[in-house]
């Protein structure tokens, strides 16, 4: 159901961010509920689920109906959502350590299981919650009082990942730019399957080097493709600050049917008696 003349504010709740002063999670909470105006969907015909860190409170300050879930586990939950409920609008929340770290193997099968949802990942680079230790995306080299000379590991790029598992909408954003980011996430909600969305979310507290950020994000030279091996070719030599819609594909949503009719299992409980 489309309503007409829906607002922001009809999809904000009463409840007051406590998100630190500069965090990028602000403007994307104002994205998505910008967003969610745009769809002209009521918020009863909406659910936000997320998992565990500072990103996955937006379900507690929307007004839609919200699942806070476990660490790591916003996909399973979703994807289990939307198979049962297909006539809701699902959207899951993350960070880059609660979704590519204990969540990262939900991430690689939601990729390519397809479920009609989308998921937002705000990426600051870091565990911002506990106190700034290193998420999966964080640089090798970033010098920390947790994490001295850095972690010297490759950090983990979600843009390639999604592409590779089966997401069928890949995009990158700016937390700072709230119009670019509105459209993309409207774009993501209405692209049939599973849309990802990374948004580059600054944590000042804990890497006050991101405030550079607003500097560094570029819109991507290329345009967007519904083929998978030009946008591969375009990921592997993205400098990490190119935003945009990536890529857009053909494939048709995971479907579940479900039979009304069970039928005789007596054959297949003998199967398992011990």
């Amino acid at each position: 159901m489309n309503v007409p003349n829906l607002k922001a504010s009809n999809f904000k709740s009463d409840i007051t961010p406590i998100w630190c002063p500069g965090c990028g999670d602000f403007h994307v909470l104002m994205s998505i509920t910008k967003a969610l105006a745009k769809l002209r969907r009521p918020p009863e015909d909406i659910a936000v689920v997320s998992g565990i860190g500072c990103s996955s409170r937006i379900p507690a300050y929307t007004n839609c109906y919200g699942f806070h879930g476990v660490h790591g586990r916003s996909l399973a939950v979703a994807a289990g959502l939307k198979v049962a409920r297909p006539d809701l609008t699902v959207m899951a929340m993350s960070g880059d350590g609660d979704g590519f770290s204990i969540g990262g193997n939900h991430f690689l099968h939601a990729c390519r299981r397809n479920v009609d949802m989308t998921y937002i990942v705000m990426d600051n680079r870091v565990y911002g919650m506990t106190k700034g230790q290193p998420s999966p995306t964080t640089e090798s080299d970033w010098d920390s009082a947790l994490s001295p000379g850095g972690t010297g590991l490759r950090a983990f790029h979600p843009l390639v990942i999604a592409l590779a598992s089966g997401a069928n909408f890949v995009a990158r954003e700016f937390s700072g730019n709230i119009k670019a980011c509105t459209q993309t996430i409207v774009e993501a909600v209405n692209h049939p399957g599973f849309s990802f969305v990374e948004i580059l979310s600054p944590c000042v507290t804990f890497r006050p080097d991101e405030k550079e950020w607003k500097n560094q994000v570029h819109e991507a030279s290329v345009a967007e493709t519904d083929d998978p091996a030009r946008a591969a070719r375009r990921i592997m030599t993205d400098d990490g600050m190119n935003t945009g819609i990536l890529y857009r594909g053909p494939r048709k949503p995971y479907s579940a049917s479900v039979s009304d009719e069970v039928g005789d299992v007596s054959a297949l409980e003998q199967f398992f008696e011990i």
